[in-house]
């Protein structure tokens, strides 16, 4: 007999078995299988791949830094770090051999004040008057004279302010860069720039000949004497005395002499012969 729910008398059919790949729990084994497999094959592509460097990690890029503090300074930096320390010098009095010379130049060298120039400036002077950056001036006395290096020293009675004693450098060598900063023919703080052209030199100066000078191409004239000649870490490496001319006209044609720092501020000495009028 056949009814509506089927043959009498056989069993009921037993239900499908369910595939594989349709049971949840596998399934979602499969899928975290995948998972897995994909991030480690990023993790391989990440640390092996490289940056074309046959398998290297790619060089870490250094991170900005600042300057070093002892490179090179551009000429107007070099001049507004000296400037501070940089004094016209105003001498006067009958006992003056050198009218020419009645404007100079000076340089702070100490915190007290101390300011090193050239002796001709202030030779014979009865009066002497330092004039600073920042607009004051001040009486001044002369504290030392060395004629054979001339070199002096001042003692001002009135300091500025705020007093900055220029960075005193060493030894320079030939081709060095090198700034002067001085009051040539009465312009003030006047600044030029050039190279160290020779070491050793020999000039005659007012009192005697001078030996072991710095020979610079930097311009300098009447009223730069006993202005810095300045290395281009802004340190003070001489003292401008003199020029060379082949004529009496005492002006700059290329050859300037200073004192070396050491020398200037007391030590090393020598004998020489040349020509060098005083600025």
């Amino acid at each position: 007999m056949i009814t509506d729910l089927g043959v009498v008398g056989e069993e009921p059919a037993a239900p499908a078995r369910p595939r594989p790949w349709e049971r949840p729990d596998l399934r979602r084994k499969v899928l975290i299988g995948a998972i897995v497999v994909w991030a480690v094959a990023i993790t391989a592509v990440v640390l092996f791949r490289g940056d074309g460097n046959g398998g290297e990690q790619p060089a870490a890029v250094p991170a900005p830094s600042p300057s070093a503090s002892g490179g090179p300074l551009s000429v107007p930096d070099v001049y507004q770090t000296l400037l501070p320390s940089v004094v016209r010098i105003e001498a006067s009095g009958e006992g003056r051999a050198n009218d020419e010379s009645a404007i100079g130049t000076g340089v702070i060298v100490n915190a007290d004040g101390t300011i090193l120039t050239a002796r001709h400036v202030i030779a014979g002077a009865d009066a002497v008057t330092v004039r600073y950056a920042d607009g004051g001036s001040s009486a001044a006395a002369i504290a030392s004279e060395d004629p054979k290096r001339d070199t002096a020293t001042l003692r001002p009675a009135k300091l500025p302010e705020t007093v900055v004693p220029a960075a005193l450098g060493g030894g320079v060598q030939v081709g060095d860069d090198v700034v002067a900063i001085g009051n040539p023919l009465g312009l003030t703080a006047s600044t030029t720039d050039g190279v160290v052209s020779g070491l050793d030199r020999a000039a005659k100066g007012e009192g005697g000949d001078m030996a072991g000078l710095i020979q610079f191409d930097a311009a300098v004239n009447p009223g730069s004497s006993g202005g810095p000649l300045i290395n281009d870490r802004a340190q003070v490496v001489g003292i401008v005395v003199s020029l060379a001319n082949p004529t009496d006209a005492g002006t700059f044609i290329g050859i300037g002499f200073a004192v070396p720092i050491g020398a200037a501020l007391g030590g090393g000495n020598g004998d020489g012969d040349g020509r060098g009028p005083p600025l």
